[in-house]
């Protein structure tokens, strides 16, 4: 974009052209120790420099202007200086124009006598601000005479999303980042080979109106085609493919190259990963680059933390990634904590071309509530598929628990979860946020079906049932979200089942306010045992908490929380929790802290957890 008192009708958008230095002076910069346009004098500069215009002008101005460079330059002749502020009007002019103020006044003068200290002195009165007018976007290549609904859509996302639409203020910048966001649009899917073949901003100054026409072309649509692995060397050679998921012949899309790419780095066999095409390859075919660094085939990891509901905590966790003679993945962990110690080993397959893995889990762990010690073993054996966001878990699993504490007395088996069983289980999560593990909007559902029977000298067959939601609603300041579960266990009264198949609730992630599993069933002798129904729900408005007027990486919160558990539905009376806290986007998850009060037993207690967990 040229600039002037009256720039011509159809003026070509190019970045403004430095001023020339005059003869025989070499622009210096300014050297360290020298101050800036706005500070005082130091003896290594040769002049002042005061602008006088509206902020944003005066900004520019003071960051760009031509003449802050020959302030180093100390044995300026007066005509060398006076031949700078000639000069200076063009490249002021220039500058100002990248605003969109094709119109303003300037002047450039000198204040200081002879043997005073120079002080140049640039006053802009910008002038109306230029506004975009009518806006013409063309398209060529492929998608401009594409029938494809998919084509047609990102052709209208591109015209919808367009940044600088009629009405708005015009400059230098918005024009660049209008242009860039269409071409970004363009090239995100279907054409990667996509380019900015023309834009033209037509200025009129004495309207103060920028007419703009941006043409695009897409050049041809690009299809998926064999996969190119390098950097595998431990590793099934099937195993990169099957993770990235990507399909020969579908159509290029950025977005799932990126999942691919996040699978690979996330599956633990990878320290890195690159997924990335060539567009100068055949579009028809292009060969999907993936380049990977394996992680070592063995790690340790120690970890520490603390939890209000189980105190501070300390873990060990091994993990080997390919199992000599079988290839399969196993984890091993041991944590140590005051409420809920556990050792836990799970082994699992490769997926296959459907994305299902074989798995083994064995898991032996001890709950205190302080009342009741149960000491449980589960084994679990089946198959799980873990998609972008839907998760499915078919399995076979075997509990077993004992309990035992002084309060027992006089309380059945069948009350306390005392028992073993083996049950046949289906689990389904589906998970739709914007982002995880930061959502601001979407929702989860999960759902968990279980059939079975007891184990024992008395065999009785039971179901087991537990559905949850997650919905997360952005409001104009902040969010809700609001959180439901249920769960059902049907068998006859007198069945002992395992307490790892009935429900208590109560605690960091469920009913704050309340102890750890301190909301079940209360026995005989005061004990609060599991229970066969559950029902738990909770709304929770989370704003940003802003400093210095922008949003920080703190969210402060207010909830209601309820649970209840009962042996029959008709027994369900809630118990409510209420509170305040503050959230924290720490590197490694958010960070909670909530202070709650629990209605019914009349006690505020805080909470401290780490994570986004549904």
């Amino acid at each position: 974009m040229s600039s002037g008192s009256t720039p011509p009708s159809n003026v070509q958008q190019t970045a403004p052209p430095p001023t020339p230095p005059p003869e025989n002076i070499a622009p210096v910069d300014t050297p360290q120790g020298s101050v800036g346009p706005t500070g005082a004098a130091s003896e290594v500069t040769a002049f002042d420099i005061t602008v006088r215009a509206p902020p944003a002008v005066r900004e520019m101005l003071e960051k760009h202007l031509e003449l802050q460079r020959y302030r180093a330059v100390t044995d300026l002749e007066e005509a060398e200086l006076e031949r700078l502020m000639l000069l200076a009007e063009r490249n002021v002019r220039n500058l100002v124009g990248t605003l969109g103020f094709f119109s303003p006044d300037i002047r450039i003068t000198r204040e200081g006598g002879v043997n005073e200290r120079p002080v140049i002195v640039v006053t802009v009165e910008p002038g109306p601000a230029t506004t975009v007018g009518p806006v013409a976007m063309t398209f060529a290549g492929d998608i401009a005479g594409s029938k494809d609904s998919d084509a047609m859509a990102q052709r209208s996302d591109i015209e919808r999303d367009w940044l600088l639409s009629t009405g708005l203020p015009f400059t230098q910048d918005a024009w660049s980042s209008a242009k860039t966001q269409a071409l970004r649009q363009l090239v995100a899917r279907r054409y990667p080979a996509g380019r900015l073949a023309g834009s033209l901003a037509d200025v009129d100054a004495p309207s103060h109106t920028a007419s703009l026409r941006v043409d695009l072309d897409s050049g041809p649509l690009y299809r998926l085609g064999p996969m190119q692995v390098s950097g595998v060397e431990r590793y099934d050679p099937v195993l990169v493919p099957r993770l990235a998921r990507l399909n020969q012949g579908e159509v290029y899309d950025q977005r799932r190259l990126v999942e691919a790419q996040q699978r690979l780095a996330s599956s633990g066999y990878f320290d890195s990963a690159y997924v990335f095409i060539n567009p100068e390859d055949n579009p028809l075919a292009v060969p999907v680059q993936v380049q990977v660094r394996e992680a070592k085939l063995q790690k340790v990891i120690l970890g520490v933390g603390v939890t209000t509901d189980s105190g501070p905590r300390a873990s060990v966790e091994h993990t080997h990634l390919r199992v000599p003679g079988i290839g399969w993945r196993a984890t091993t962990k041991l944590q140590l904590e005051k409420k809920s110690p556990f050792a836990q080993t799970e082994w699992t397959s490769i997926p296959d071309d459907a994305n299902w893995r074989w798995g083994v889990l064995g898991r032996v762990e001890r709950i205190n509530d302080d009342e009741l010690i149960t000491q449980a073993q589960r084994l679990r054996f089946g198959r799980s598929q873990i998609g972008d966001r839907i998760d499915r878990n078919i399995y076979l699993q075997y509990d077993r628990a004992s309990v035992k504490g002084e309060g027992l007395l006089g309380n059945p088996a069948s009350a306390t979860g005392d028992g073993s069983a083996l049950t046949a289980n289906y689990v389904w999560t589906g998970r739709y946020f914007d982002s995880l593990p930061f959502p601001s909007r979407g929702y989860a559902l999960g759902v968990e079906l279980g059939a079975g029977t007891t184990l024992g000298q008395d065999r009785q067959p039971f179901t087991r049932t537990v559905g949850r939601w997650l919905g997360i609603k952005p409001l104009e300041r902040g969010r809700i979200a609001m959180r439901a579960e249920a769960g059902a266990v049907l068998a006859k009264d007198t069945v002992n089942i395992p307490a790892t198949q009935l429900f208590r609730t109560g605690g960091d992630n469920t009913v704050r306010g309340y102890g750890y599993r301190d909301i079940g069933i209360e026995l005989a002798n005061g004990v609060i045992g599991p229970g066969r129904y559950l029902a738990v729900g909770s709304v929770e408005w989370q704003r940003p908490i802003t400093l210095r007027g922008r949003s920080s990486e703190f969210e402060h919160t207010v909830f209601v929380d309820a649970g209840a558990v009962a042996d029959k539905p008709q027994d369900l009376r809630p118990s409510f929790g209420i509170g305040t806290g503050v959230r924290w986007r720490s590197p490694i998850g958010p960070l909670q802290i909530d202070l709650a009060y629990g209605l019914k037993v009349k006690q505020a207690r805080l909470h401290i957890s780490v994570g986004f967990v549904f």
